[in-house]
């Protein structure tokens, strides 16, 4: 009698069940086991984006600026077409035309910089994304783009989640998403730019060297050195873990030598391909290199830039390139709170993955002559900072967190969004 019963509770086909007895009545959608968990730390990122983005365009409007610029430098007819501005407006002419890697062509006297500026600064990965997004859904490419970077800023919320969470728990990697989506210069994670999908795969990249998912990782990364060239930083991680691991033999008790070797040998070799490309179609192997410091004056001058604009803004100077007074008052804030940063996240002794792509990608910012306000956006991909901040507001219970990320949300529209779009230049 009782089996009987089991049998027919369980099986829905069963006549007389009362739950399939009403037609059309099936069964309740539910997320798969595996998306679970990471369910708290995306609604968190995702209502605490919309709110600072709200308040963004609330701030746009109330301006009104925007609508006088030319829609490559900030303007645009609606305040959304904000988003898709400066470099935004780079990867969409790559989404839209592709490359032109004409020779290097000096520009006569008078010219902004030496050399002309060329769409092939910009790696491809994020515009060939867009491109394809466009063509399946019909979009424009400005919509395809931010369509793009809002799905992969959740891909990235994820994987900052797996990270922190595997090191700190569960509520720390929720609280450590939210953080990252108020973070100084967050205000690119839902525009045309790559960011969000280089933190997308940086955070899955070095969660599967944590998990010594080598191949993965190498995947990951030769993938991640398609769309940026800070990708060098994850890219020395991933062969610096690999390589202590091999020396260490812990892969001949796992699974062999051949797991880290490849991730070696595969993770440069996305970043290696597009600059060997950029320098064979321009008729010399630096091309990009010399592109980017006479086009952009973007090239590493260990750390003087920064000196400098910490000297002037410290006496309250703007004697220097770039300078834009409110974003870099708010870019020297957060150089003054690296070191304490830094020395937290030490603290939690994390794997030598995360210490080392950490640290390179804070000595590629600070070591590099580059716009200085943009500092908090060019940290974004240094999410590993976030893990002491996160396991310490961990022990706060949730009205306190509320409260905080209320605030911080609603400021993130002016400090993260409309400072650098508006005050300045990301």
């Amino acid at each position: 009698m009782s089996t009987a019963s089991r049998d027919t509770t369980a099986d829905p086909a069963v006549p007389g069940d009362e739950h399939t007895a009403r037609p059309g009545r099936g069964r309740r959608p539910t997320l798969p086991p595996a998306v679970r968990p990471y369910l708290p730390a995306l609604v968190l990122f995702g209502v605490t984006k919309i709110v600072g983005l709200s308040v963004f365009a609330y701030l746009l409007d109330h301006a009104g600026d925007y609508r006088h610029k030319e829609p490559r430098f900030g303007g645009g007819a609606h305040w959304w077409d904000v988003l898709s501005t400066w470099d935004g407006w780079w990867y969409l002419q790559v989404a839209g035309h592709g490359y032109d890697p004409k020779p290097l062509q000096p520009l006569p006297p008078g010219g902004v910089f030496t050399v002309q500026q060329n769409s092939v600064a910009f790696f491809p990965l994020y515009p060939g994304l867009i491109r394809g997004v466009s063509e399946v859904t019909g979009l424009s490419l400005a919509g395809a783009g931010i369509l793009v970077s809002v799905v992969a800023s959740f891909v990235a919320a994820a994987g900052i989640y797996a990270v922190i969470s595997t090191l700190a728990g569960a509520r720390a990697g929720t609280i450590a998403a939210g953080l990252w989506a108020v973070a100084p210069g967050a205000g690119v994670e839902w525009a045309v730019y790559s960011e969000s999908l280089f933190v997308a795969l940086a955070a899955w990249t070095c969660h599967c060297v944590m998990r010594r998912r080598w191949v993965a990782a190498g995947l990951l990364a030769f993938a991640a050195g398609l769309n940026r060239p800070t990708s060098a930083a994850l890219i020395g991680a991933v062969g610096l873990a690999a390589l202590v691991t091999l020396v260490r033999r812990d892969s001949r008790r796992e699974q062999g030598i051949s797991g880290p070797v490849y991730a070696m040998i595969a993770a440069p070799l996305g970043l290696l391909t597009y600059v060997v490309w950029v320098g064979l179609s321009m008729g010399n192997l630096t091309a990009y290199f010399t592109l980017q410091r006479e086009g952009w004056a973007h090239y590493f001058d260990w750390g003087a830039y920064t000196l400098d604009v910490l000297r002037n803004v410290a006496v309250g100077r703007n004697g220097y390139l770039f300078a834009f007074s409110t974003p870099d008052l708010l870019a020297v804030q957060v150089v003054i709170a690296l070191p304490f940063l830094i020395a937290l996240m030490l603290r939690k002794r994390p794997p030598l993955v995360l210490v080392a792509y950490t640290l390179a990608s804070i000595v590629t910012v600070l070591g590099t002559q580059q716009m200085f306000g943009n500092t908090g956006r060019y940290l974004l991909p240094a999410f590993p900072l976030l893990l002491a901040p996160a396991a310490a507001m961990s022990r706060l219970k949730w009205p306190s967190l509320t409260v905080f990320f209320t605030t911080a949300a609603v400021a993130s529209g002016w400090y993260a969004h409309y400072v650098i779009f508006e005050l300045g230049i990301p």
